[in-house]
């Protein structure tokens, strides 16, 4: 259980850091009286699930046996 726990943590990380990365890249900002206005258009989705594929993959590696 800890090896497989081992492998959907990576999988997690990875995913995170990539969907995080594609999200920061697909915000705009604009300036309007001379404050910076950021708008979101990225979609959310595969971020939310890589960090729930990495808390799930933490907890099995977590409580895996031997």
């Amino acid at each position: 259980m800890k090896t497989i726990g081992t492998i959907i943590l990576v999988i997690g990380i990875v995913g995170t850091i990539m969907f995080g990365y594609q999200a920061m890249q697909d915000s705009e900002s604009f300036s309007v009286l001379g404050m910076d206005i950021a708008v979101s258009s990225a979609d959310w989705t595969p971020l939310i699930v890589s960090v729930v594929v990495l808390l799930v993959g933490a907890f099995l590696r977590s409580k895996g046996g031997k």
